[in-house]
């Protein structure tokens, strides 16, 4: 009993020596003294800012429906879109090219067979 009771002993100061204690004077240093600012090098070249709604679109990036035929246009043809699509997640977003959504929409009415009953959406 004595060597069981001297081995717990043993083996909790050995653990107890290995834990570092709760709180030291760096981290309250550290706590208190705001981090300093980021500078830039001296060397960097000059940095601009850039507001996003003032941003000209790159040439020959797509450009969204919206911006090309305008909202209600553009909204006319994704609930065209909506309606013929079977896709789980169609491109039918006034965010993507008009092409992109009419492509969707062409390619939905063409997988009715010729006999099928179309829906109007697809002769508009």
């Amino acid at each position: 009993m004595r060597r069981t009771v001297f081995a717990l002993l043993a083996a909790t100061a050995l653990v107890a020596g290995c834990q570092q204690p709760a709180e030291t004077a760096e981290p309250a240093a550290a706590a208190e003294a705001p981090a300093p600012a980021p500078e830039m090098p001296a060397d960097a070249p000059p940095q601009e800012e850039v507001d996003p709604a003032l941003a000209i679109t790159p040439a020959g990036a797509p450009v969204s429906c919206l911006n090309d035929i305008g909202a209600e246009a553009a909204q006319r043809l994704v609930d065209r879109c909506i309606a013929v699509s079977p896709a789980t997640h169609p491109p039918c977003n006034v965010a993507n090219p008009c092409e992109m959504i009419q492509g969707e929409i062409d390619r939905s009415c063409e997988m009715y067979a010729p006999g099928e009953a179309k829906p109007a959406e697809c002769a508009a």
